[in-house]
Formats: structure tokens, C-alpha cells, sequence
């Protein structure tokens, strides 16, 4: 608008200082202002052309600058997720590292110790009453370590450590059924059922001990006491090294 009005006031001014205007015979006024109404005309349309460029490209700047705007935010978002990302890489490089270790250390750690047995190792065994107590379990299933010595029914701790051992017993109802889970000659824990009606009976029981290398752990019979066993395995005893303590 401000270009039209400038225009304008320089066409007045045209008007009003043309050298010899409105001397009789040496132009034809009314031509004269045909020719500038219609150079007014062909101005305000450039005017407007000019004005509408303007506007497209005042639109045109404000979608730019909107599209500057979103890259910008994109860029932040994309910065933040980076930061996101590197923060996951660190803790899972952190979490291998650590699961590396622990393998390391199960690895190398303390030694495998395990061991599994049951009474009978073919046919059909009943144990006691008798004078020599102790249950021998002729049977093998695992015996990591060595600890177990089926010819005497004992195992003897390799090493110091947290043990959990196990053991079931099978018997019917003519003697007192269970048995005794002793340490270096002491009672620990027991399976115990007095003789009754019910045919047979089951029963099982275990713990978790500190042994000490060398300590030895076996099964006793109760005084007038016997157990059953055949290749399903009723009669059992068992444990493991939990940790090195």
C-alpha cells in the first residue's frame, strides 16, 4: 500500500510539472488524461501483482519458519532418544558384564558336589530289625564329588560348606518304619511311624547342615525298626554342596 500511495503522489507531481501542460494547441487533454488513467491502471495492477508475491511469500516464510520449528523439536526428540539409548547400552553392557562374571566365578568357584543312592540295588530288600543299624545304599543314581562311599553307606563332607541332604523311607506296619540322619554319631533329623493297620507306610524328611571337611553324615534304623526297598526306589538318600561356607 505504502509503494501505491508513493506511486501516485509521483504521478500528481508529474502532472503538475510537465513542462508547457495546458497550453492551447499543444496537446489534446482529454487524450492526455486517458493515457494516465490507464498508466494508473497499469500500475495499480502491478501494484497488486507486487502485493500478492508479497503475500505468498510472507506465507511462504511462516511454513518455513513452522518447518524450522519442527526440525528443531525433532532434532531435540532425537537428542533425548540418543541420550535414552545410550543410557539402555550402558546398563545392558553393565548387566553382560555382570552375568560374565558371574559365570567367571561359577566357573571357578566352589567344586560340584552331589550325591543320590537308594537301598536296593536289585530284587527286593528288608532292613532290620538288627544289631548293626546303619543302611547302606547299594544303589548309585549320581555321586559328584566322590563324598559317597556305597560300601559303607556314609558320606563324608569334601569341603566346608552349607549342605542340603534328603532321604525317604518305605516300610509296613509289622515294625516301627523311618529312619535316623546322623552326623559324626549324632541325630539330626528322623523319620519315625509306630506299627499299625494301614498295610504300609511312607514317609520323608530333610535339612540344610554346616559340615565341616571330613564330617561324616549317614542313616540309622530305629531300635526294632525296618525299612523296605526294590528297584522302584522307596528308600532313598541324598544331598548336595548348596555353597562353600
Amino acid at each position: 500500500m505504502e509503494l501505491k500511495v508513493v506511486c501516485l503522489l509521483t504521478l500528481l507531481g508529474v502532472l503538475f510539472v510537465e513542462p508547457g501542460f495546458g497550453q492551447r494547441g499543444d496537446i489534446d487533454i482529454n487524450e492526455w488524461l486517458k493515457d494516465k488513467v490507464e498508466f494508473i491502471k497499469t500500475l495499480e495492477e502491478k501494484l497488486k501483482e507486487v502485493e500478492g508475491r508479497q503475500n505468498g511469500f510472507d506465507a511462504l516464510e511462516i511454513k518455513l519458519n513452522a518447518t524450522v520449528d519442527e526440525v528443531t523439536r525433532q532434532k531435540a526428540e532425537m537428542d533425548k532418544l540418543k541420550k535414552e539409548n545410550e543410557g539402555l547400552q550402558t546398563r545392558l553392557n553393565a548387566t553382560e558384564e555382570e552375568v560374565d562374571k558371574l559365570k567367571q566365578n561359577s566357573a571357578k568357584g566352589g567344586p560340584h558336589i552331589a550325591f543320590s543312592a537308594s537301598l536296593a540295588n536289585f530284587g527286593e530288600i528288608y532292613k532290620g530289625p538288627c544289631t548293626d543299624k546303619a543302611l547302606i545304599f547299594k544303589r548309585v543314581f549320581s555321586n559328584t564329588g566322590n563324598g559317597y562311599d556305597p560300601n559303607t553307606g556314609i558320606f563324608t563332607a569334601p569341603v566346608n560348606g552349607l549342605y542340603f541332604l534328603s532321604f525317604s523311607t518305605y516300610g509296613y506296619n509289622t515294625h516301627v518304619m523311618g529312619a535316623i540322619l546322623m552326623k559324626n554319631g549324632v541325630s539330626q533329623i528322623s523319620t519315625y511311624d509306630d506299627p499299625s493297620t494301614d498295610g504300609s507306610d511312607s514317609s520323608s524328611n530333610a535339612v540344610v547342615l554346616q559340615l565341616d571337611g571330613g564330617d561324616k553324615v549317614y542313616m540309622e534304623l530305629w531300635d526294632d525298626g525296618r525299612v523296605f526297598d526294590n528297584m522302584n526306589g522307596h528308600t532313598t538318600f541324598s544331598g548336595f554342596l548348596v555353597f562353600p561356607a
